[in-house]
Parts: structure tokens; C-alpha cells; sequence
């Protein structure tokens, strides 16, 4: 698949050709509302960079990324600035994936990239469930006069979805507002992840679940490179446990967000977020 996409270097281990591929690694390089920190629209590339790091294979999982149907198709090319057409353009691409067949994993980028992903799968999978990992609720109705920002796409994606078929897991900052409409309309689990996400595994099982980590989830100890940390999140090792759970469920698409590589020197950031991204696609692809 062309078109839409900039030639890239190639994530580590993602060797089929689009038409073998089951599913479509791409990144969305967008951060127009980011309200702390800009820059995760470096993280697409980064993070193919930082994926050289790693082995293919997954002891974890006794599992070869080089096995798997998945394709990097590149970076989206977006016009800088402009929030509504580039979402129109995440969401048209996610389509046009969705409507060949394919399932996609997407790396932002800021979080309100989720919408447009989400509302593209709705599409083929009108009683989607959403899985929300994430250190901040996003159910703000508005940021500073708007509403299709970072802080308030949980927000617009509940609006979409039919109620309770969203799930949110070690949530540790939010307004009292945000908390009431949680309560009301998600199944909201705070600050713990992995124990309540096991919990809801039979429930979720056999239903179709789109998967959005926002990588600030993970303290701040482990993943300085993200644009909004937030003290008294899991660890490193918690956060790749989850992803491997995820293999339970029929995941038919995924997206991880708010990664910020560059702002981290050390570069574990990003070899984390490339991590994460090996042990959530050997799971579910």
C-alpha cells in the first residue's frame, strides 16, 4: 500500500510484503494538541530506530517477529498543524486497511490519533470493546476550548461506542468530573493494571477489542520519553506482561501513543516502546 505513506526505514523483524501481510504496522506523526510536552511525532521513526536494539524472537513467548504476517507500511504523511484534515486522513487510511482484510498496529504520536483508528473499526465491528491503558482518564468534554484534543479522546471515543464497551486500566490522574463520568460509563480500574485486566479477561473473550496503550501508563522511572509523565505507574516488566495476555483476546486493532524517544538520552524509552510493540504483535497477529 502506497499513497498515503512516506518511505521509512523498516521496523525490526517486519519482513512480509503487503499483499502477505495480515496486519499493518504504520505510525501517525502527529502532536498538534500535546499540552506539555510536543515532539511524540518523532516517535515513529525513533522508534524503528531504537527497534535495531532488539532480537527478533521473544523468549517471552518462543515467538519470531520474522514469523509473523506483519508489513511496515511507513509513516503517514500529514498536513502540520491542521487537526481535522489529518484525522479525516488517519481515519480514511485505517479504513481503507480494515476494509482490505487486514488488521493495523499504529504508533503515534499523540493520543487523539485514537479516534480516527477507532471510529475506522467501528465500522467493521459496530460492538467493539475498547481496552484504554493509560496514566490519565482523557474524558475531559473540553481542553482549553476544545474538544478534539489528547485530554478529551477517551471522551469522544466513548461517545461512539455502545455504553460500558470501554475498559480503563491504572488510570492515576483525572478531575473529579472526569472520575463521576468514568464511574458512569466505562469499566474504570485505577491505578492498578494487570491484576484487574486478568480479572476482565473472561469477559472480554470472543468479543472484538481494539487495544490503545498511551505509554505514559508506565512510571516515569522506566519511560521518561513520553510527553505528560505521571509518578506511580507499573513497572516496565508489568506493562510487557500485559501485552502478552493480550494473545486471550480477538484484538482486531491497536495503537500505541505519547511516546517522546528524543526527550530520553538514554534511549530506554524508546527500546521500550519498540519492546512493547514485538510482544504486543507476536500476540495478537
Amino acid at each position: 500500500m502506497t499513497g498515503p505513506f512516506a518511505k521509512t526505514d523498516r521496523f525490526l523483524g517486519m519482513n512480509a510484503s503487503w499483499e502477505t501481510a495480515a496486519w499493518v504496522y504504520f505510525g501517525i506523526p502527529m502532536d498538534y494538541t500535546a499540552s506539555f510536552q510536543p515532539g511524540s511525532r518523532f516517535a515513529p521513526q525513533r522508534v524503528r530506530e531504537a527497534s535495531y536494539a532488539l532480537e527478533t524472537y521473544s523468549l517471552a513467548q518462543d515467538r519470531d517477529l520474522e514469523t509473523v504476517p506483519v508489513v511496515d507500511a511507513g509513516d503517514l504523511e500529514l498536513p502540520f498543524g491542521n487537526v481535522r484534515e489529518s484525522l479525516e486522513r488517519i481515519r480514511a487510511t485505517a479504513a481503507a486497511i480494515v476494509a482490505s482484510g487486514r488488521h493495523f498496529f499504529a504508533l503515534g504520536g499523540e493520543h487523539l490519533v485514537t479516534l480516527p483508528l477507532i471510529e475506522a473499526v467501528l465500522e467493521r465491528y459496530p460492538q467493539l470493546v475498547v481496552v484504554h491503558f493509560d496514566a490519565h482518564a482523557d474524558l475531559r468534554d473540553e481542553y482549553v476550548g476544545e474538544r478534539l484534543s489528547h485530554a478529551t479522546v477517551l471522551r469522544r471515543v466513548s461517545e461512539r461506542l455502545p455504553r460500558k464497551h470501554l475498559y480503563q486500566f491504572g488510570i492515576r490522574s483525572a478531575t473529579p468530573e472526569e472520575v463521576e463520568f468514568a464511574r458512569a460509563v466505562s469499566h474504570f480500574y485505577p491505578h492498578a493494571v494487570l491484576a484487574p485486566f486478568e480479572a476482565c479477561l473472561p469477559e472480554l473473550k470472543d468479543r472484538p477489542v481494539y487495544v490503545t496503550m498511551d505509554i505514559d501508563v508506565i512510571d516515569p522511572a522506566f519511560m521518561p520519553g513520553t510527553g505528560t509523565p505521571e509518578p506511580g505507574g507499573i513497572s516496565a516488566t508489568e506493562a510487557l506482561q500485559v501485552m502478552t495476555r493480550l494473545r486471550e483476546l480477538t484484538v482486531v486493532g491497536m495503537d500505541l501513543v505519547e511516546t517522546m524517544p528524543h526527550a530520553d538520552i538514554s534511549q530506554r524509552s524508546g527500546v521500550l516502546a519498540a519492546k512493547l510493540v514485538r510482544e504486543a504483535l507476536l500476540a495478537i497477529a
